[in-house]
């Protein structure tokens, strides 16, 4: 079954109307817990079980969650693990803390979400680092080119207890920001109408001198500048339009964002560049975090762990089973539906894009950034100690086969 079907026949109306009665949360947490195709009365009664379960006593903490983009239809292409963590932290704490999910850009989009944050608006946020990156700047430290050499290595650097000191806290120190999961992918591009006709991408000399929509990150940029890609900023509602009309030829995200972000329909080769991170990140107020107190703290780390093991295994099931981001591409997935043609690049292809435009082959045009952020990180040298510890696993690893530790412990 195609996931565009699993809510085919709820209209959007139909899914207001019991947001409505039954609130945003219970019906999206409802939706996320049902399989198979959901009709109207079986996610209206899931609905209703749900807000009895969650209203049946009351809540010392009710935290506001903006979720971005997320919605009932996307929730099962990219799995970014926001519904798992809140319905976990909801039972876990045996709803001492109720999370009151807002998704669909209702509250937050992707570059404001951060800021809305930090300014106390909401409490905990789902958005890409990336997009996250013009409010806490410091983000930027997963965006150098290269750096992970596959998603194994991204999972394996957010298990692991060093990632405390290269990313999270000071994160939290300079933006106020708890790093709590992400989902974990590496950046491509995704072209569009331009290579409707042409060939497959083999060689990346194809993509030289090609015009292409970046995102918030500036380490991005640096990469897409040496890779003679031409970033060029365009707003993501004009993203889509100038993808189909050719006013840009393709645009930098991930496999799954072109699901999710029902990208499909406007692209026609989905090339896997894996020049730096695309990282769906979800990350709470530090000083919500600390206003909780030690059993409750404790619930939202063991919550987030849960949700990173859970978003590990079950967005690498759905980039090749929902989005279809294989070879071949398997029949009744979104690639499949839309004819986007996955391109993966030969090995020497990757090794010379690496070699264009990391810090470790190039340097330079680097160095700048790089210092700014070892010293947002206390003089570390984060490209050095990310670099190491993510060769810490094989880079052709699995990426379901790295061994989830509660990175807090050491």
């Amino acid at each position: 079954m195609k996931v565009t079907d699993k809510l085919s026949g709820i209209s959007r109306r139909d899914l207001f109307r019991l947001a409505g009665r039954y609130g945003m949360s219970s019906t999206l947490l409802a939706a996320g817990s049902l399989g198979g195709m959901v009709s109207l009365p079986s996610l209206a009664a899931a609905a209703e079980s749900t807000y009895d379960k969650r209203f049946k006593k009351e809540a010392k903490f009710t935290l506001k969650f903006g979720a971005s983009g997320f919605n009932a239809r996307n929730l099962l292409i990219e799995r970014a693990g926001a519904l798992e963590f809140a319905r976990d932290l909801e039972s876990r704490t045996d709803g001492e803390i109720r999370v009151e999910f807002i998704g669909d850009n209702q509250i937050c989009g992707q570059l404001s979400c951060v800021e809305k944050t930090q300014n106390g608006i909401i409490d905990i946020y789902a958005a890409s680092t990336q997009n996250s990156a013009g409010g806490a700047p410091y983000l930027n430290v997963l965006d150098y080119a290269y750096v992970f050499p596959g998603r194994a290595s991204q999972y394996h650097f957010l298990y692991s207890p060093e990632s405390n000191a290269i990313l999270r806290d000071p994160l939290e120190k300079r933006h106020g920001l708890k790093f709590l999961f992400s989902h974990c992918e590496l950046r491509g591009l995704q072209m569009g109408s331009t290579f409707q006709d042409k060939p497959t991408v083999t060689k990346l000399e194809e993509l030289f001198g090609t015009k292409n929509r970046v995102t918030g990150t500036q380490l991005g940029r640096i990469a897409m500048q040496l890779l003679n890609l031409n970033p060029v900023p365009v707003a993501w509602e004009e993203t889509l339009d100038g993808l189909k009309t050719g006013l840009i030829d393709g645009a930098e995200t991930w496999a799954s964002a072109v699901g999710y972000a029902n990208m499909s329909p406007v692209v026609s080769q989905s090339v896997d560049l894996k020049f730096f991170c695309g990282t769906e990140h979800t990350s709470m107020s530090s000083k919500v975090f600390d206003s909780l107190g030690g059993d409750l703290q404790d619930a939202v780390m063991e919550s987030s762990y849960l949700a990173q093991v859970h978003v590990q295994a079950a967005n690498e099931a759905a980039l090749v089973k929902t989005v279809g981001f294989s070879d071949p591409v398997m029949p009744g997935t979104l690639f499949d539906e839309h004819n986007v043609r996955p391109a993966f690049l030969a090995d020497d292809q990757i090794k010379m894009a690496e070699e264009m435009c990391s810090p470790e082959h190039n340097p330079e045009p680097w160095a700048q950034w790089r210092d700014r952020i070892n010293k947002w990180a206390g003089g570390l040298d984060t490209y050095s100690e990310l670099h190491r510890v993510a060769r810490e696993v094989p880079a052709d690893m699995k990426p379901e086969n790295v061994e989830p530790r509660r990175w807090w412990k050491a």
